[in-house]
């Protein structure tokens, strides 16, 4: 499936209702102090990018970059919408990211998401473009509840 992916309008109710979706997905997978998905505030601040994938006139899923240090990066907000899984929206919007932090010289990304069965298709998906699981890293801390990957990226 194609989309058209392009930095988020966070002026558009649909972003934020989309986001609000995202944070109730994952209220009920993890206790609350292993929650870590941004919320709207957060995803507005200096040193995150997010960006919004479109299909036919709808967000069709979210994917964020967020700096933890020089050359370093968290992916946040990866979502697809769930009528539309599994047709590869996920896919387009990690070569977007992946794209962008190489032309900006980015040299890791990193992430964290759930351990349980419900993030096993997420944890696959970016085992696929080589993340591969690590320590905690930024303010992580060792949690049952969450798998931590990194990747290394090759800048041009």
């Amino acid at each position: 499936m194609r989309c058209t992916i392009r930095p988020a309008d966070f002026e558009d109710p649909a972003l934020e209702l989309f986001l609000r979706a995202h944070l109730a997905d994952m209220a009920p997978q993890s206790p609350k102090e292993s929650q870590h998905a941004l919320d709207m505030g957060a995803l507005r601040q200096p040193g995150v990018k997010l960006w919004v994938a479109w299909h036919e006139r709808r967000i069709a899923g979210t994917c964020a970059l967020a700096v933890l240090e020089p050359g370093h990066e968290e992916l946040k907000s990866m979502r697809t919408e769930p009528e539309l899984r599994g047709r590869g929206i996920a896919s387009e919007l990690l070569n977007h990211v992946l794209a962008d932090a190489t032309a900006r010289h980015v040299t890791r990304i990193s992430l964290e998401t759930g351990s349980m069965e419900f993030f096993a298709p997420a944890r696959a998906l970016y085992a696929s473009y080589g993340f591969d699981p690590c320590p905690p890293f930024g303010s992580y801390k060792e949690d049952p509840h969450s798998s931590y990957m990194t990747r290394a990226l090759l800048t041009v």
